[in-house]
C-alpha cells in the first residue's frame, strides 16, 4: 500500500472517531436539554423475553446489569439517571464511578434493592429477573446478537427512559459511522475470510452475529457458519480446516495461538496475520450496543492492517 493511500485511511478513522465522539457529546446534551419535557404518561412495552413491562412514568434510578445497555442509557441521554451496572460496564467514562453489583449471575440482589431502582434494565440470559420481579422491581429483560436486534434494542430503551425519538438519531449516526468504516477497507481485503474470537474455549463470532453481518458490509467473510449459531463454541481443529486469512483475538491470546493443535501450521498464523485487539478494543467490539459503528472501524483497521497482501 502506498504512503498516501495509508495516510488517507489513516485520516478516515481518525474522523470516525472524531465524529462519533462530537455526536455522543452533542446528542447527549440535545437530550438531557429537553428531558424536562419527557412525556409523563405510563410506558408500557414488551420485552425480549416476551414479558410486558409497565412504567407509571420515565425512570429516574435506573440500575443497568448488561454493558451494552448500560451504554445505550448513556447515548440516549440518561447517564445521569443510573444508580449502579454490573463489574464490567466501564463505558462512557461517568460510569465508572457507580456502584458495581456484580455480573450475569452473582449480581447482589440485596444491594439492587436497596437502591430502589424504578427500573432494571438485563439480559434475558439472566437468571435474576424471577427473583428481581417478586420483590416488586420493574425488569425489562433485552440483548441483541444480530444488527437489526441492536436497533430493536436502542429503540426499546429510548422508549422506557421516555425518549424514544432519540434512537432514529443514534441509529443514524451509527450507520453513518459504518459508511466510513467502509471507506477504510483496502480492496485486497475484499472477500478474505476472518476467523473472529470473542472469548476463551475458544468462542467465535459466525455469520448470523451481528459482527458476522459487520464483516459482510465491510466486504471480508466470516468464516464460520450461520448454522451454528451466533456465538458457537469451537473445537480449535475447526479453524485448522477452515484455515482463516486473518484472525482477530484478543491481545491476551496471541502469544498462545500457535501451541493450539494445529494452529501453527495456519498461513495466518507463520505470517503474522493475526489482529491482536486491546482490551478497550475488544470491549467496542464484543457489545451488541450503541458503539457497533465503532466496532465495524475496529474491524476495518484489521482488515487494513493486517489482510494479505495483493498478488504482484
Amino acid at each position: 500500500m502506498g504512503l498516501t493511500r495509508r495516510i488517507g485511511l489513516r485520516m478516515r478513522a481518525t474522523l470516525a472517531a472524531s465524529a462519533a465522539v462530537t455526536a455522543f457529546v452533542a446528542l447527549t446534551a440535545l437530550v438531557a436539554a429537553c428531558a424536562t419535557s419527557a412525556t409523563a404518561a405510563p410506558i408500557t412495552l414488551v420485552d425480549d423475553r416476551g414479558t410486558p413491562v409497565t412504567l407509571p412514568a420515565p425512570p429516574q434510578r435506573i440500575v443497568s446489569l448488561l454493558p451494552s445497555l448500560t451504554e445505550s442509557v448513556c447515548v440516549l441521554g440518561a447517564c445521569a439517571r443510573l444508580v449502579a451496572t454490573d463489574r464490567w460496564s466501564n463505558w462512557p467514562a461517568p460510569v465508572a464511578g457507580l456502584p458495581k453489583l456484580g455480573g450475569l449471575e452473582d449480581a447482589n440482589v440485596e444491594r439492587i434493592l436497596a437502591l430502589r431502582p424504578d427500573l432494571v434494565l438485563l439480559a434475558p440470559s439472566s437468571r435474576l429477573s424471577g427473583r428481581l420481579r417478586s420483590l416488586g422491581l420493574p425488569v425489562a429483560e433485552l440483548d441483541a446478537t444480530e444488527l437489526g436486534q441492536v436497533q430493536r434494542v436502542l429503540q426499546k430503551v429510548a422508549a422506557l427512559i421516555g425518549q424514544p425519538q432519540a434512537a432514529a438519531v443514534q441509529w443514524q449516526r451509527m450507520q453513518d459511522e459504518l459508511r466510513l468504516a467502509r471507506l477504510a477497507v483496502p480492496e485486497r481485503a475484499r472477500g478474505i475470510a476472518v476467523y473472529v474470537e470473542v472469548g476463551s474455549a475458544p468462542y467465535a463470532a459466525s455469520e448470523s452475529s451481528y459482527i458476522g453481518e459487520l464483516l459482510a458490509q465491510l466486504g471480508a467473510r466470516n468464516m464460520v457458519p450461520a448454522a451454528l449459531g451466533p456465538f458457537p463454541k469451537l473445537n480449535p481443529e475447526f479453524v485448522v480446516k477452515a484455515r482463516p486469512a486473518l484472525i482477530v483475538v484478543s491481545a491476551g491470546e496471541r502469544a498462545g495461538l500457535a501451541q493450539r493443535p494445529g494452529w501453527a501450521g495456519l498461513d495466518a498464523v507463520r505470517q503474522g496475520r493475526i489482529c491482536a485487539l486491546s482490551s478497550a478494543d475488544m470491549d467496542v467490539l464484543s457489545r451488541p450496543g450503541p458503539r457497533v459503528g465503532q466496532a465495524a472501524m475496529v474491524l476495518a483497521h484489521c482488515l487494513q492492517d493486517h489482510a494479505p497482501a495483493a498478488p504482484r
